[in-house]
């Protein structure tokens, strides 16, 4: 079939349904090259059968017309060999469709042409007469049993159709017999060409719409894949996010551990981003990481590894070097890097006037604790004596240069200063109630720095604080803080306040909270105190008596990181929640069929008991989407909001209601506090 037998045949809403809009001699021209992807056994094994059963017909030639019989059978094995062999010569020469098609539509009719000339001449005039009726098998054979073009089958028919016509002629003078048998040849013709043609047609279409699922299948998989970097990239600096950062270091980890192949880890930290955010603004501020990550991401690359946004102003990286000199040198360019871009920063308060960047590093070694989680907190305490050595520097670590108790020393005389000299903070990151989109809670996480400003991560000073005791007077602060800065001025918002199991211990919390909440006019019901399930609550009965009295004040109490514990279960048994938090793990598995299940059996599990479900670590359009199929009431996490500074919600107050808006009617946004 060419495009000439089909195109007037083909609507046009056929071919516009097209996602790609091909115009129709380009799409006959890719069915073509579509006919030429077949296999030559097949149409080798149909010839084959084709012949062996003309063939077999000398057994009724025997029969019908034996005084001709010897050369009809003759001339029937020397054309079944003649066309086998001509079709594999042709076959070795080329694998074009159509020339095989044509060789065996050529046997066809050079099996009944040959035949006929020798069938003919029979003196059985009558059986002869009945035989003739056969030969419409070989017009079926060409238009319907093989499949070829429409105009090889048509044209193969006719032949056959002209030597009928011409063998009836010399064959009998009776023109009843010549009108009768050739009427019935016609309509074979006739109907055989008109099957053939819409069976041409139909694996045209077939072809179709074979081709617009394989172009629907692509654009799906494209994006799919898109939405999977999507989801994996930071939105603002175009580098690997946390999650994708988490992968990969569990990648290179796994193969130091199966492979010994040791790896560096680099935090880098743009030093006093805050105060250039201060000086230039928030969208200088953008375009500064943006320039960094850029350069920052041809470094790394040079040394085959990764890197990503690891929150705010950090990056981190992964090198595959193990040697002292290589790690040096991949930590120097790095820093180099930042510093050569020569980016203005006025806003410092020390004698550098550009963007720098301080790093820690650390790497994997024989004979160190083999926790996934401890190299980081290396390059954490590494990065964290580089800012405090004066910044623009590298520092790696090195448990004999840095002791882990002179560290510990150095946060625990900082924590003693810290409400003193106002070293410490509360940022506040937003709760969203995922049915309405609506945020009318807020986390507030507590900040600490050194008096010349460097940040001290909580992991670092949250452990030191409950050690040494100082958690208690911080928890105090904290708690007076969120009452007179934000629940007396802020009469729609909630906020959950992390408390350690310190002050659940501690005779009389369940007072001195009620004093704060009078001192300040504060509702109860709009304090919440997250505890974490990291504990045998059954061996520590005093804890239950503490938090029955805040609840009988009316503070709502949480459970965090449910499911990282061992006593979560136990907690849900022994108190009644009014949310439970669920722990980012599980929401970071939950797109493989085992984790989206294990996720809502969850979340299933803990509705039964009566709380509401938080999911916290949501960072992309993709989770949020998945949390509100699962039903789970509220989310918190990067995509959400940021942790940001108390100061900064009086500026936003009006965010939350134009962001909730924007949720409910977009189905889902990105509320920032910022």
């Amino acid at each position: 079939m060419n495009y000439g037998d089909t195109r007037d045949l083909i609507a046009e809403d056929d071919v516009g349904s097209f996602s790609h809009q091909l115009p129709p001699s380009e799409l006959y021209a890719l069915y073509q090259n579509d006919r030429q992807n077949f296999k030559i056994g097949s149409v080798r094994r149909g010839l084959w059968l084709a012949v062996t059963a003309y063939v077999l017909f000398s057994i009724t030639d025997a029969i019908l017309i034996p005084d001709v019989a010897v050369p009809a059978i003759i001339a029937r094995f020397v054309i079944g060999i003649s066309v086998l062999a001509l079709f594999e010569v042709v076959s070795l020469r080329s694998r074009n469709r159509d020339i095989l098609d044509s060789v065996c539509a050529f046997a066809v009719v050079a099996g009944y042409a040959g035949w006929l000339i020798f069938a003919i001449r029979t003196e059985y005039a009558q059986n002869f007469s009945y035989y003739m009726v056969f030969g419409s098998l070989f017009m079926m054979g060409v238009n319907l049993f093989f499949a070829f073009r429409f105009i090889i089958s048509n044209i193969s028919s006719s032949f056959i159709l002209l030597c009928f016509f011409i063998s009836l002629v010399v064959f009998t003078h009776s023109w009843v017999y010549i009108i009768c048998l050739g009427t019935f040849y016609i309509s074979c013709f006739v109907f055989t060409s008109y099957i053939n043609w819409n069976l041409n047609l139909e694996r045209y279409n077939v072809f179709l719409n074979a081709l617009e699922a394989k172009k629907q299948h692509e654009e799906a998989t494209d994006r799919g894949h898109a939405l999977l970097r999507l989801s994996r990239t930071d939105p603002l600096t175009n580098l690997n996010n946390r999650r994708a950062m988490d992968d990969i270091l569990r990648k290179y980890w796994s193969e130091w551990n199966e492979y010994g192949k040791n790896f560096s880890v680099a935090l880098i930290d743009i030093d006093f981003f805050k105060k250039f955010n201060d000086y230039y603004g928030h969208l200088r501020g953008d375009d500064c990481l943006t320039l960094v990550a850029a350069a920052l991401k041809d470094t790394v690359h040079q040394y085959g590894g990764a890197i990503g946004r690891y929150g705010g102003e950090e990056f981190i990286a992964l090198a595959p070097v193990n040697q002292n000199d290589q790690i040096r040198a991949f930590a120097e360019a790095v820093r180099r890097t930042v510093e050569e871009l020569a980016l203005p920063h006025q806003g410092r308060r020390d004698r550098s006037s550009i963007v720098t960047a301080s790093v820690g590093v650390s790497f994997t070694r024989a004979g160190v604790d083999a926790k996934l989680e401890k190299i980081i907190s290396q390059a954490d305490r590494a990065l964290y004596l580089a800012k405090a050595n004066g910044r623009n520097r590298v520092k790696y670590f090195d448990k004999s240069d840095v002791e882990e108790n002179d560290l510990s020393d150095k946060v625990a005389e900082t924590l003693k200063a810290a409400i003193d000299f106002n070293l410490v903070s509360v940022a506040f990151q937003p709760i969203q109630t995922v049915r309405t989109g609506t945020i009318d809670t807020v986390e507030a996480l507590m900040r600490l720095r050194t008096k010349d400003g460097v940040e001290i991560p909580p992991r670092f000073f949250v452990p030191i604080a409950e050690n040494t005791g100082m958690i208690l007077e911080l928890q105090y602060w904290m708690i007076r803080a969120v009452c007179k800065e934000v629940l007396s001025h802020f009469e729609f918002l909630s906020v959950s306040i992390n408390i350690s199991l310190i002050e659940l211990k501690t005779p009389g919390f369940a007072a001195f909270v009620a004093d704060i909440l009078n001192d300040y006019s504060t509702v109860a019901n709009r304090l919440i105190f997250e505890i974490t399930e990291r504990l045998d609550v059954e061996q520590d009965s005093e804890i239950l008596v503490t938090i029955n009295e805040l609840k009988r004040l009316g503070i709502r109490i949480w459970l965090d990181d449910f499911g990282t514990g061992y006593a979560g279960l136990s907690w849900l048994r022994l108190v009644d929640f009014d949310t439970v938090k669920i722990d980012q793990s599980f929401l970071r598995d939950c797109f493989t069929p085992r984790g989206r299940a294990m996720l809502g059996d969850i979340a299933t599990l803990v509705r039964n008991r009566g709380p509401k479900v938080l999911v916290e670590g949501v960072e992309t359009a993709d989770e949020m989407a998945l949390l509100r199929e699962l039903g789970i009431d509220q989310a918190q996490g990067f995509y959400i909001g940021v942790p940001s500074p108390a100061e900064h919600l009086l500026s936003t107050h009006a965010n939350f209601e134009t962001a909730a808006r924007r949720s409910r009617s977009a189905g889902w946004a990105r509320s920032r506090i910022s």
